[in-house]
C-alpha cells in the first residue's frame, strides 16, 4: 500500500535541485452523465460530482547551469602556462580560418564573374580612417617615449644576450638554464653563451619596407634598395595618417576600384617626392629608431628610476594598444616562415626567405596576415624573484614564470606591473630549493 505524504513536504522541494524525485499527484475527473459533454473548464464543474485519483509520479529536475563569472576566475588565477615556441622547420598558423579566407575568396570571384565591382571601405580603399588618426600619433609619441625610458633604464639595470641564439636574460648575472639550441650547443651542454645586451634585446627590431603608396607597384628583389627600411609600427602610424617629413606618404581623395583580386582604378602612379637638402634626416629619425638612443640619453639618478620605469611601462601598454587598434582596419602581411612583416595590402617580391622549404618557394617570402605580436614582439624573459640573489636553474624550471622583456625591466627599476601579467610571471608561487623540488606534486 502506497502511503501518502503530507503536501508539505513537496512543498520543501527545490525546483533548482538536480536528481530524480518521486512525488504523489492529484488528479481530479468530474463524473459527467451521458448527456453531459466534457468541458475543459473544471471550474464549472461541482465538486461533489468529482472523485480523487492518487498515484505515483517520476519526475526529474536539473539545476540550471550558473553563469561563469570570467572576471572572478581571472582574478583567482595564480598562474598560467608559458607561451609556446613555434618550431622553425613549420609553418605558422594562419590568424584566419582557411574556411573563411576561401569563402571570401569565392564570393570576390563570384562577383568578378559577375562583372560586379568589389566593394571596399576605408582604408582597403586607398582612403584614411580619420577617427584613427589620433590613434597613429599617440602609437607614435608613445613609441618614442618607450624608446627614450627603455634607453635610460639599460645604463643602470644589466641585461644580457645569449652570442648564439636569441634568449634575453635581465639581471646581474645570466641563468644557468639548459635550453640554448644556437650553434654547437652539444660543446656547452646547452648552457647559454652570455654577452652584454643592447636596447635591441628587449625592443626587438622589427622592420619594414617604407613605400610612398602603399596600393603601387611591388616592390621587386631587384628595386629592394630603393625603399628604405624603419619599424614596422612607425610606418604603419604613417600609413594611418601620421606626416613625417623625412617619410612622405601619399594621399587619395579618391577611392580605388578593383574587380576581383585586380586594381582597374589607383588614380596613376605618384613618384615620391625628394626630400628638401635642407632638412636633416638623421635628426628626424632620431626619435623613432633605436639606432645609437644609448648614447642619447643620459643615465638616471637613484630617484627618477622608479618614474621613468612607470612611463616606460605605461608607453609599452599604449604602443601595443594601439597597434591592434590599428591593425584592425589597416592590413599587415607577415611571412608564415620567417619574421619579415610588410605593412601594406600585399607583400613585397623580394626574394629574402631563407626558413623552411625555401627551395620550393624560390626564396619569396608566404605572406599571411599578420599578428599583434608579429608586428610587436612582446620578447619574453624569464621573471627574477630576486636579481641580484643566485641564478635561476634547470632543476627549478617548472617554478619559474616569465614576461615581456619591457614589463621585466621596469619592475626590476621600481614600477608597478599591471595585473594582466602577473599569472604569468607566477608571482604568488614560493620557488622550492633543490632538494624539495621533487616533493612537491
Amino acid at each position: 500500500m502506497v502511503q501518502k505524504f503530507p503536501a508539505a513536504s513537496l512543498a520543501s522541494w527545490n525546483a533548482s535541485q538536480r536528481g530524480v524525485f518521486l512525488c504523489i499527484l492529484e488528479h481530479t475527473r468530474p463524473q459527467l452523465g451521458a448527456s453531459s459533454s466534457y468541458s475543459p473548464r473544471l471550474k464549472q464543474v461541482r465538486q461533489e460530482n468529482t472523485t480523487i485519483t492518487t498515484g505515483i509520479r517520476c519526475c526529474g529536475g536539473q539545476r540550471p547551469a550558473k553563469k561563469f563569472n570570467s572576471n572572478k576566475q581571472e582574478a583567482r588565477r595564480q598562474n598560467v602556462d608559458l607561451p609556446l615556441i613555434l618550431p622553425k622547420g613549420k609553418k605558422k598558423p594562419f590568424p584566419i580560418p582557411l574556411e573563411k579566407m576561401l569563402q571570401a575568396s569565392r564570393a570576390d570571384k563570384k562577383l568578378a564573374q559577375r562583372g560586379i565591382e568589389k566593394p571596399l571601405k576605408p582604408p582597403k580603399n586607398g582612403l584614411l580612417v580619420p577617427d584613427l588618426i589620433p590613434v597613429a600619433y599617440e602609437v607614435l609619441d608613445a613609441w618614442k617615449v618607450l624608446i627614450r625610458g627603455v634607453s635610460q633604464l639599460l645604463h643602470v639595470l644589466p641585461v644580457h644576450g645569449c652570442s648564439e641564439c636569441s634568449e634575453v636574460h635581465v639581471a646581474q648575472s645570466g641563468h644557468d638554464i639548459q635550453d640554448c639550441l644556437g650553434q654547437n650547443n652539444a660543446r656547452r651542454r646547452s648552457f647559454h653563451s652570455w654577452v652584454k645586451g643592447s636596447i635591441n634585446d628587449i625592443l626587438v627590431p622589427m622592420e619594414s619596407y617604407h613605400m610612398h603608396d602603399p596600393f603601387g607597384p611591388r616592390i621587386k628583389h631587384e628595386t629592394r634598395f630603393s625603399y628604405d627600411r624603419i619599424p614596422a609600427v612607425v610606418e604603419l602610424c604613417i600609413q594611418a595618417g601620421v606626416e613625417l617629413p623625412v617619410y612622405p606618404s601619399r594621399r587619395r581623395t579618391k577611392p580605388i576600384r578593383m574587380l576581383g583580386s585586380k586594381v582597374i582604378d589607383r588614380g596613376g602612379f605618384a613618384e615620391e617626392p625628394k626630400l628638401s637638402h635642407s632638412v636633416d634626416p638623421t635628426s628626424l629619425l632620431a626619435d623613432i629608431d633605436t639606432y645609437g638612443a644609448l648614447e642619447r640619453y643620459p643615465t638616471p639618478t637613484e630617484e627618477e628610476m622608479p618614474h621613468i620605469a612607470q612611463e616606460t611601462i605605461g608607453a609599452y601598454e599604449k604602443v601595443k594598444w594601439g597597434v591592434t587598434k590599428l591593425m584592425r582596419k589597416y592590413t599587415v602581411k607577415a611571412c608564415g616562415y620567417c619574421s619579415e612583416v610588410h605593412v601594406g595590402p600585399w607583400g613585397h617580391n623580394a626574394k629574402l626567405c631563407g626558413e623552411f622549404k625555401h627551395q620550393w618557394r624560390d626564396g619569396k617570402h608566404g605572406w599571411q596576415d599578420a599578428t599583434v605580436h608579429e608586428v610587436f614582439p612582446p620578447n619574453y624573459v624569464w621573471h627574477v624573484q630576486d636579481p641580484k640573489g643566485p641564478p635561476l636553474r634547470s632543476a627549478l624550471k617548472r617554478f619559474y614564470g616569465k614576461a615581456p622583456a619591457v614589463v621585466e625591466l621596469c619592475m626590476q627599476a621600481g614600477a608597478q606591473v599591471p595585473d594582466r601579467y602577473k599569472p604569468l610571471m607566477r608571482l604568488d608561487i614560493v620557488v622550492p630549493e633543490s632538494e624539495e623540488a621533487f616533493l612537491v606534486a
